[in-house]
C-alpha cells in the first residue's frame, strides 16, 4: 500500500480488556506493523457514568502484558470535548445538523406510538426544519441524515453492504448537557488522527453508515472499513463470562503466556495455510486482511490450553523463572532452571509449573493418602530401607542421575523386581503423588539430604508400614 497506514484501537473503559478487544487490538497492531504504519491507542470514555480510571489502567496494563506497543496515545476523548463542540458548531452553521427541543417524555411517547403501529422506534424529525429556538429548553443537537437513497459500505472483510437511508433517523450528536455522543466523536477523532483503516468488531457494522455520512458532511473521504466477525462460545452463543474467563487479566492470573494468548487469538478468524504456531515476527510478516474470514470464530479453551503448553515447552527454562508465582529468593538459578526443564513437557500453565515445582523447593511434601496406601506398604518397606542405605553411601559430589540409576539397577537385580516396584514408592515419598518426571532426575534435583529425609519419613508416617 502506498499510503501511510494509520490504525487505532479504541476501547471503552467500561470494563477490563476482554478477549474480543484484545483480538481487535492485535489485528490492528499486526496490520500497522506489516505495512510500517502507525498504531494508535485511544480511550473512548464519553460514557462517563460507566468509564473509570481503574479500567483505563487495566486496559493499558493488558496491552503492555501482551506486548502490543502503540506509537501514539493513549488519547482520552474526555480531554477533547472543546474540539468536538467546534465540529458540532460547524455542522450547525452548514445546516448539516439542528437543535432538537423534544423532551425525553415526548420522545418516549413517539417511540410507543411507532411500536404500536409496528414501525421501528426512530425519531420523526419534528425539529428538523424548526426555525425559531425555544429559549426555555436546553436542546440536543441532531445530525441530518439523508431522507432518501442508500449508503454503501464497502467492507474489506464483509464485502459490499447496502443500507437504505430510510432506516436511519436523525441521531443525536450532542446531548443537552453539551457532551458529545459516540458515533460523532469517533469520526472527529479519526479525522483529526488521520486514520486510514478502521479495523473493529462487526458489532459496530450498523454504526458505519451513520459515520460515513458524518465524514462526508465534513468533506472527508471515509477510511477503509474492516469489520471482524464476532467470537462465539462453544455453544455458538456470543462469548461471555459463562464460557469461562474473558478478560486478559484473568488469563494472566491463570498462568497463560502472552505470546501463547496472542497466537491463539490471531487464529480466531485469520489463517495462513495450515500453520498453527507463529512467532511475533512471522505474524507481522504474514498478516493480511485478505486472510481474515467473514464467519464467526468459536473460542475453544482446550485449544488455547494446548497452545499455551506448546509455548511453555519451547521457552528456555531460565526465562520461565521470573514468571513463576513462587518466591525463588535464595534459590540457585541454574538449579531451578534444571528443575523447570524436567516439568515443562507436562505443564500446561505457569500455575501448573509452579505447583509441580513445590516438591523440588519445599523441605517436606504432603503425601496423597490414596497413593500412600497403594505404594507405601509392608511389601515395599525393605526396598525403601535398602534404597536409603545405598543412596546414603553415594558421595555428595557423585550424587547424579547416572549414579542413582545404578543404585536402582542393583536393587532390581538383588530383589528380582521391576523398576516400578521401587520407583513408584520412591516417587510417592519424594513428590507426594504418583506422577513426576524421571525418578532419577527427581532424586538428583531434590538432593541427597532431602531425599533421604523424605524416604525415612515415608517409612514411619504412612499407615501399613
Amino acid at each position: 500500500m502506498s499510503e501511510d497506514i494509520r490504525v487505532r484501537f479504541a476501547p471503552s473503559p467500561t470494563g477490563y480488556l476482554h478477549i474480543g478487544g484484545a483480538r481487535t487490538a492485535l489485528f490492528n497492531y499486526l496490520f500497522a506493523r506489516h505495512h510500517n504504519g502507525k498504531f494508535i491507542l485511544r480511550i473512548e470514555d464519553t460514557d462517563r457514568s460507566r468509564s473509570t480510571d481503574e479500567y483505563i489502567e487495566a486496559i493499558i496494563d493488558g496491552m503492555k502484558w501482551l506486548n502490543l506497543d502503540h506509537d501514539e496515545g493513549p488519547f482520552r476523548q474526555t480531554d477533547r470535548t472543546e474540539l468536538y463542540r467546534q465540529y458540532v458548531t460547524r455542522l450547525l452553521k452548514e445546516d448539516r445538523a439542528y437543535y432538537c427541543y423534544c423532551s425525553a417524555e415526548e420522545l418516549e411517547s413517539k417511540r410507543k406510538l411507532a411500536a404500536a403501529a409496528g414501525k421501528p422506534p426512530r425519531y420523526d424529525g419534528t425539529c428538523r426544519d424548526l426555525k425559531n429556538p425555544i429559549a426555555e429548553i436546553k436542546p440536543t443537537v441532531r445530525f441530518k441524515m439523508p431522507l432518501y437513497g442508500s449508503t454503501l459500505v464497502d467492507d474489506l472483510i464483509k464485502g459490499k453492504i447496502v443500507y437504505e437511508n430510510t432506516v436511519f433517523d436523525d441521531f443525536i450528536i450532542m446531548r443537552s448537557d453539551d457532551t458529545p455522543t459516540y458515533n460523532f466523536v469517533v469520526v472527529v477523532d479519526d479525522i483529526e488522527m488521520g486514520i486510514t483503516h478502521i479495523i473493529r468488531g462487526d458489532d459496530h457494522l450498523n454504526n458505519t453508515p451513520k459515520q460515513i455520512h458524518i465524514y462526508e458532511a465534513f468533506g472527508k473521504t471515509p477510511p477503509k472499513f474492516a469489520h471482524l466477525p464476532m467470537i462465539l462460545g462453544s455453544d455458538k452463543a456470543r462469548l461471555s463470562k459463562r464460557h469461562g474467563a474473558t478478560s486478559v487479566q484473568a488469563y494472566r492470573e491463570m498462568g497463560y503466556l502472552p505470546e501463547a494468548l496472542l497466537n491463539y487469538l490471531v487464529r480466531l478468524g485469520w489463517s495462513h495455510a495450515d500453520q498453527e504456531i507463529f512467532s511475533k515476527a512471522e505474524l507481522i510478516e504474514k498478516f493480511s486482511l485478505e486472510h481474515v474470514g467473514s464467519s464467526a470464530a468459536v473460542f475453544n479453551p482446550e485449544k488455547l490450553l494446548w497452545m499455551n503448553s506448546e509455548y511453555i515447552k519451547a521457552k528456555p527454562p531460565d526465562e520461565l523463572i521470573p514468571l513463576l508465582t513462587l518466591d525463588t529468593t535464595g534459590l540457585d538459578k541454574a538449579w531451578l532452571a534444571r528443575a523447570i526443564a524436567t516439568l515443562q513437557e507436562r505443564s500446561r500453565t505457569i500455575i501448573e509449573l509452579a505447583n509441580s515445582l513445590q516438591y523440588y523447593i519445599e523441605e517436606t511434601v504432603v503425601i496423597d493418602e490414596k497413593a500412600g496406601k497403594k505404594f507405601l506398604t509392608s511389601e515395599t518397606k525393605p526396598y525403601i530401607m535398602a534404597l536409603i542405605e545405598r543412596l546414603s553411601a553415594i558421595s555428595d559430589s557423585g550424587f547424579t542421575a547416572k549414579e542413582i540409576e545404578s543404585v536402582f539397577t542393583g536393587l532390581m537385580t538383588e530383589y528380582n523386581i521391576q523398576l516400578g516396584k521401587i520407583a513408584q514408592p520412591t516417587r510417592v515419598a519424594l513428590t507426594g503423588n504418583t506422577v513426576s518426571p524421571g525418578i532419577f532426575e527427581v532424586i538428583e534435583l531434590v538432593g541427597k539430604e532431602r531425599t533421604i529425609k523424605r524416604l525415612q519419613k515415608a517409612l514411619v508416617s504412612v499407615r501399613g508400614i
